[in-house]
């Protein structure tokens, strides 16, 4: 089990978590998830780490209420266990030691780009984050992310903060008007990640996407995760979840990342009327 320490709500549907778990606080690194699951008979989902303390020994979440599972956990307080609570898992996202990377995250992906930043600005590398959200009340984490970038990018779809557009025009705008990008990472929804890779592409910039949105158990026994990367067959959970995304066969990942559309929507429709 895994007491939550401390509990903030971010938006109406999405709340920050610290948990006690010194184990994966010590052996964490940027990039990793970990799989947690409420009961007995719940399901176990993969979450990204949004950040760690390894002197603490906790580790912090972001949980967006989309899901039975994942309102199930946003339902719980401060106090209360989580009864599993596994990692971390995934290999680490691999970070350069110098040069200017753009970090963009994609609604709730804004918080798994908070570790990556911190990473990053401590190796001395320049940081200018991008986040988007559809308006201002559901950005995320931007003191937070703002607090080690050197630049903060706020976008939101209807123009109520910052950039009026998706995060891909403020990048594409950003390198047409002088600014060099060594390399983007990407964290998001599938179909915000891929118009990513088709932006940088164009710009021939090194791209790293988080393919988590389509993992499932975690260890690759479900194959759930099946991605073609170059090719080649690949497991978003356990040979990533990050790859170069102009290897990325996008269409496919797409696909894959609604094959338990109806699944869900029946979990919600149950739990709503008291299944």
């Amino acid at each position: 089990m895994a007491t939550i320490l401390h509990k903030r709500s971010l938006t109406p549907i999405t709340a920050l978590f610290e948990v006690e778990a010194p184990l994966i606080a010590r052996n964490a690194q940027p990039g990793q998830f970990v799989m947690l699951r409420v009961n007995e008979a719940g399901e176990r989902i993969p979450v990204t780490l949004t950040d760690f303390n390894r002197m603490e020994g906790t580790v912090t979440i972001v949980i967006q209420a989309v899901g039975k599972t994942t309102r199930m956990v946003c339902a719980l307080k401060r106090g209360e266990n989580i009864l599993d609570f596994v990692g971390p898992l995934g290999r680490p996202v691999g970070l350069p030691t110098r040069g200017h990377v753009a970090l963009m995250g994609g609604g709730f992906g804004a918080g798994a780009i908070l570790t990556i930043a911190k990473e990053l600005t401590a190796r001395g590398v320049e940081v200018s984050s991008i986040v988007g959200a559809r308006n201002r009340d559901l950005i995320i984490l931007d003191r937070e992310v703002g607090a080690h970038s050197k630049h903060l990018h706020l976008c939101t779809d209807d123009g109520s903060a910052g950039f009026h557009g998706f995060v891909t025009t403020q990048l594409e705008q950003l390198v047409q008007g002088g600014v060099h990008f060594d390399e983007v990472i990407a964290i998001g929804p599938v179909a915000m990640m891929r118009a990513v890779a088709e932006t940088t592409r164009r710009f021939a910039i090194k791209t790293l996407v988080s393919m988590d949105p389509i993992m499932v158990d975690g260890t690759g026994m479900c194959g759930a995760c099946r991605l073609t990367i170059d090719g080649e067959l690949k497991f978003a959970c356990v040979d990533g979840p990050f790859f170069d995304a102009h290897k990325v066969n996008f269409a496919e990942a797409i696909v894959r990342s609604k094959t338990y559309a109806e699944e869900e929507r029946s979990a919600l429709a149950a739990a709503a009327a008291g299944g």
